[in-house]
């Protein structure tokens, strides 16, 4: 690996760290700079723009989240209703929660008509829905392909809600599985 290639690969981390602790809103060029260490226009040595700061600042955060994630991965595909309620358990974590609240603030972004967050989140939300359908103990393709999508569905409404302080929606919604 290059020394400028290593360098950016640190930047990476310490910006990700920045908007996991600040939030989208307060991650402008200047501050994210800052919080590297460096000025924003050297930050633009290593980054063309904005959008490819946030595109690779989003993508670490996807695979920190990943990872996190497959720390409770089960050892084999699980029915989808089992899998749902630990991902539900897991996503819930306060440990997650950041990772929670940046991918909201994406799809408020990518709602509001944001190019760039919407093509990053729809590339991050593909991911997602393939990590998730590989755990998935589905009779058929095509029913482990429903059952992802419902999953993510399920998953995305229950961090909406709680976003708006309605966990207990969610747990009665679910209290059955």
């Amino acid at each position: 690996m290059v020394k400028s290639d290593e360098r950016r690969d640190v930047l990476i981390d310490l910006l990700a760290d920045h908007v996991l602790a600040e939030g989208l809103s307060a991650s402008s060029l200047r501050p994210m700079a800052k919080s590297a260490g460096i000025s924003d226009r050297m930050l633009l040595y290593y980054f063309k723009d904005k959008a490819e700061v946030m595109g690779a600042v989003l993508e670490r955060i996807a695979q920190r989240l990943v990872a996190m994630l497959d720390a409770h991965r089960a050892p084999t595909p699980l029915p989808v209703i089992a899998l749902r309620k630990a991902l539900l358990t897991t996503v819930f974590d306060e440990a997650l929660w950041p990772y929670m609240r940046i991918w909201l603030e994406v799809a408020s972004l990518a709602g509001r008509g944001d190019p760039v967050y919407r093509d990053i989140g729809a590339q991050i939300s593909r991911g997602f829905l393939a990590w998730g359908a590989a755990q998935l103990d589905s009779p058929t393709p095509a029913g482990r392909a429903a059952d992802a999508a419902g999953l993510m569905i399920s998953i995305e409404g229950a961090l909406v809600l709680r976003s708006l302080g309605l966990q207990d929606i969610v747990e009665d919604a679910f209290r059955g599985d």
